[in-house]
C-alpha cells in the first residue's frame, strides 16, 4: 500500500491553505503594481521567508520531535542551496529575452506556483517508486553523483531557450508579439489571442524548474522518506526565490565558487543514498557538512574574488 496516503490530511490542507494565502497577499497586496523591488525590500522579504521556515521548523520540533525537525532543516538547506543555483539560470533567461525588471516578479510568482505543483508530483512519484522498488534509491544516488560531477566540470552556464521544444510548441500555436505589452502574458487582438515574450519567459522558467526538480527531489529523499517533511522543506525553499533573485542578481558575481559547493553537496547526498545500508550517515553530520561546504564556498569567493579574465 502507498504509504504516502497513510498520513493525516489535516496538516497538508492547513499548510497549503497557509501558503496560498501568503502568496495571494504577496501578489495582490504588496506587489499589485509591476515594479522592480528595491534591494532593501528584497532583503526584507528574503529574511521573512527564511524566518517563516525556521518558525515552521520549530513547530515540527515541538509537535513531531527532534529527528523530524533535523530532517526538515537539512532538507531545507539542501533545497535552498540547489534553488540558489537555479537563480543563475533565471538570470540567463531574463537576460536572453531582455525581460523588463518590472515584469520579473510576476513571472517568478507564477513560476513558484508551477514549481509547487511540479514538486508535489515529483515527490509523490519518487516516494511511490521507493515504496514499491526500494532498490531505486541506488539509482537516485548514482544520478546525483553524476549530476554533481557534471556540474563541477561546467565552466559557465549557457542556455538557448529557442531550442526549448515547449517554447517551439507555444510559438506554433500562438503568434508572439515582437515587444512586451505592459505586464501581460497574452493580448486579445482581431478575435484571437496573441502571446507576448513574457509568456515565453514563463515557459522557459517553468521548464528550468522542472529540470532542477529532477535533481532536488532525489537529494531530499536522501534525508527522509516522510512525505510531509519532504514536501514542506521543498516548498519553503522555493517560496523565497522571487525576493532572493532580486538580491542575488546584484550579488551573483560575488559567489563564483558556489556551484562547486553545490556539486560537492550533490555528490555527498548521492553517496549517502548509495551507501545507506552499508555505512549510514546521520542527518546531523549531513547538515553540518552541507553548512560548512556552503560557508567555505562563500568565504573562498570573498577571499579570492573573480577577476574580469575568469
Amino acid at each position: 500500500m502507498n504509504f504516502i496516503f497513510q498520513h493525516p490530511w489535516t496538516p497538508w490542507i492547513v499548510f497549503n491553505l497557509l501558503i496560498l494565502a501568503l502568496l495571494a497577499i504577496d501578489l495582490f497586496v504588496f506587489h499589485r503594481r509591476p515594479r522592480q523591488p528595491t534591494l532593501k525590500e528584497a532583503l526584507g522579504w528574503s529574511t521573512f521567508w527564511i524566518l517563516l521556515a525556521l518558525l515552521f521548523n520549530g513547530y515540527i520540533f515541538f509537535y513531531k520531535g527532534a529527528k523530524p525537525a533535523l530532517d526538515f532543516l537539512t532538507g531545507y538547506l539542501i533545497e535552498k542551496s540547489l534553488s540558489v543555483d537555479n537563480l543563475f539560470v533565471f538570470l540567463l533567461i531574463f537576460n536572453y529575452f531582455h525581460t523588463p525588471r518590472t515584469s520579473m516578479h510576476k513571472v517568478l510568482f507564477f513560476g513558484v506556483l508551477g514549481a509547487i505543483i511540479m514538486r508535489a508530483i515529483f515527490i509523490w512519484l519518487g516516494l511511490t517508486l521507493i515504496s514499491y522498488f526500494h532498490w531505486i534509491i541506488y539509482g537516485f544516488g548514482l544520478f546525483l553523483i553524476y549530476t554533481g560531477i557534471k556540474l563541477s566540470l561546467e565552466k559557465e552556464k549557457k542556455i538557448d531557450p529557442n531550442k526549448n521544444p515547449i517554447i517551439k510548441i507555444a510559438r506554433y500555436f500562438f503568434p508572439v508579439t515582437s515587444n512586451y505589452v505592459d505586464n501581460r502574458f497574452f493580448i486579445f487582438d482581431q478575435s484571437r489571442y496573441i502571446a507576448t515574450p513574457l509568456f515565453l519567459v514563463l515557459i522557459a522558467i517553468e521548464t528550468s524548474d522542472l529540470i532542477f526538480a529532477v535533481d532536488s527531489i532525489p537529494a531530499v529523499l536522501a534525508i527522509t522518506y516522510d512525505p510531509f517533511i519532504v514536501y514542506t522543506s521543498n516548498i519553503f525553499a522555493i517560496l523565497g526565490l522571487r525576493s532572493l533573485y532580486f538580491v542575488l542578481s546584484r550579488l551573483m558575481v560575488l559567489f563564483h565558487y558556489l556551484h562547486y559547493a553545490i556539486s560537492i553537496i550533490l555528490v555527498f547526498v548521492g553517496l549517502k543514498m548509495v551507501f545507506s545500508n552499508i555505512f549510514p550517515i546521520s542527518n546531523f553530520f549531513a547538515l553540518a557538512f552541507i553548512f560548512v561546504t556552503l560557508l567555505i564556498s562563500i568565504l573562498a569567493s570573498t577571499i579570492f574574488p573573480q577577476t574580469k579574465n575568469d
